[in-house]
């Protein structure tokens, strides 16, 4: 596997994953029957704990990976 195939399957992994949360913060809305203006702000506040999860589950793996090397 060649560093460009590892950097485009880990940006489809991270889109994904954001994604994922994403449409679970808008299915919760849609659950409760909230409106249009409600669904969309669990897709963008799901997008942004996704992507903040994501951030900290990169960086917990680089430190536990380098904590191996020691």
């Amino acid at each position: 596997m060649s560093d460009e195939d590892r950097r485009i399957g880990m940006n489809r992994l991270r889109y994904g994953f954001i994604a994922m949360v994403a449409a679970s913060g808008a299915m919760v809305a849609l659950q409760v029957e909230a409106t249009l203006l409600y669904v969309a702000a669990g897709i963008v506040g799901g997008a942004v704990a996704g992507a903040l999860l994501w951030a900290y589950l990169v960086y917990a793996f680089r430190q536990g990976s380098s904590r191996r090397r020691r």
